[in-house]
């Protein structure tokens, strides 16, 4: 069995002996008792199981976690939804989540937020017009599935968090 160590949410994890078809979703629910990542269609489909991965150049990405093996994400530097609060406060992001009412049952709410703050960082590094925010937006949200449909809200609160930080976007 190989051996797997990472950073989870800024704290070196591992090593653990792990199957080579470990999901990296299992990994994180049962191993290291993050349970925020959820396992939903489990095909790589509705997004309700993305991480973020800091990747070494310091751009962030998402990545499905049911359709990726645990052995994977060696030595990555991964972000679950239980690493976005500080100190007992919401992010950004949660906080337009919670502040829009954007989420029914929440099964799909940390998908969403990985996939809202990833945005985030990619328009810090490249703003967009504010003419281009929904479209922004629905890029960087679009592949999820909500099944309470609560895309609305969801692409509201993504589209008020950007639109409030001048540093999001440019001029035309």
């Amino acid at each position: 069995m190989p051996q797997l160590m990472m950073k989870v949410n800024g704290k070196a994890v591992g090593p653990h002996d792990v199957p080579d078809d470990l999901p990296m979703v299992s990994y994180l629910n049962d191993v290291l008792g993050l349970t925020g990542t959820k396992f939903s269609c489990g095909i790589g489909v509705c997004h309700a199981c993305i991480v973020m991965v800091e990747e070494p150049d310091g751009t962030i990405t998402t990545r499905r976690t049911c359709i990726a093996g645990a052995t994977t994400f060696a030595d990555s530097s991964v972000i679950t939804v239980e690493g976005h609060a500080t100190d007992g406060k919401l992010s950004v992001v949660q906080q337009a989540f919670v502040d829009n009412f954007a989420f029914q049952c929440g099964y799909c709410t940390p998908g969403f937020v990985n996939a809202g703050t990833a945005l985030i960082a990619q328009l810090r590094a490249d703003p967009v017009t504010k003419d281009q925010v929904e479209v922004a937006v629905h890029s960087g949200l679009g592949d999820h599935i909500c099944r309470c449909s609560g895309y609305v809200r969801y692409f509201e609160a993504m589209r008020d968090v950007i639109l409030s930080d001048a540093t999001l976007t440019k001029e035309d």
